[in-house]
């Protein structure tokens, strides 16, 4: 079937993995790895620490070449093709990293620049202007002089997805985007990748095990697993939650609890005894019977 076959939901498939197989040297990471990326979704790679998922992304931004199966990029195998193609495939990619990566000697236009100097022909002024224009898509406009050692953890980020979307990418990577950051200022993140996804289109790629931030933004997913090292699962995160019929897997989006099917449930079996044992220290203190305890955080 060619990758750009549509679905019977309509959905364009951007990218899509048949039987990958992916190794270090002898030791197997993840094998069996069949799953599609529609294009315009924020589809999460999710799993729990040490199952592969940066592995994953480096296998579809061309950085890792499967020891077995294909990667299909706009129906065009990305390590069948000639190398002329498969780097033409791989500057249609940007990725966030971990870490923002960004270089402290360079200011942020600069930051954002070097991709347009390094592959295009482009003018500097236009270079300047553009590297402007997608520090302000991300909420940067007037920050262009400053140094990454100047601005906060969840900016360098932002200027980490700017510089990503340098060269316009049919795809944007993110490498654990909410990791060191607040969560105020990971939430912003995640509106950012939203707010970005609706204006541009683009296809989001998420790598992260953080459930806020896949619960709240996920189209679609696939869940790797370290134990079976391969996938268990595909589908929409907040529907997996609920009605799964892998335990692993509800137990993993549910922090270990098995999801509740009524509110009834909650107050039984969590609120109440919660708001009992506070009673019996201090009853100013104490929960409305049958209220969630923590939905104030």
């Amino acid at each position: 079937m060619n990758a750009t076959t549509l679905k019977s939901d309509q959905r364009q498939v951007q990218i899509r993995l048949q039987d990958i197989e992916l190794r270090y040297g002898d030791t197997l990471v993840q094998q069996g790895l069949s799953f599609d990326i529609h294009r315009g979704d924020v589809f999460i790679v999710m799993g729990g620490s040490g199952c592969g998922k940066s592995t994953v992304m480096r296998c579809l931004t061309g950085l890792l070449e499967p020891r077995a199966g294909r990667v299909l990029i706009g129906g065009v195998s990305l390590w069948q093709t000639t190398r002329s193609e498969r780097t033409r495939l791989m500057r249609r990619n940007g990725v966030m990293y971990q870490s923002g990566a960004l270089w402290s000697s360079m200011t942020l236009e600069e930051n954002v620049a070097l991709p347009l100097e390094q592959y295009t022909t482009l003018a500097p002024e236009q270079i300047r202007d553009i590297a402007e224009y997608k520090l302000a898509l991300v909420g940067l406009a007037g920050f262009g002089d400053y140094y990454p050692s100047e601005i906060s953890g969840g900016m360098r980020k932002r200027v980490g997805v700017a510089r990503a979307m340098a060269l316009d990418p049919d795809t944007l990577f993110f490498d654990e985007p909410s990791a060191g950051l607040d969560p105020l200022s990971a939430r912003r993140l995640d509106e950012l990748i939203l707010e970005l996804r609706d204006s541009l289109g683009t296809t989001m790629v998420v790598i992260t095990h953080d459930l806020d931030s896949l619960l709240s933004i996920g189209d679609d997913a696939v869940f790797l697993d370290a134990e079976a090292k391969t996938m268990l699962t595909t589908g929409n995160p907040r529907q997996l939650r609920q009605h799964s019929e892998i335990a692993r897997v509800r137990e993993f989006l549910n922090r270990g609890n098995e999801p509740e099917t009524g509110s009834e449930k909650g107050s039984e079996k969590g609120s109440e005894p919660f708001s009992r044992s506070l009673d019996e220290h201090d009853p100013g203190l104490a929960c409305e019977k049958g209220s969630d305890p923590f939905s104030g955080r």
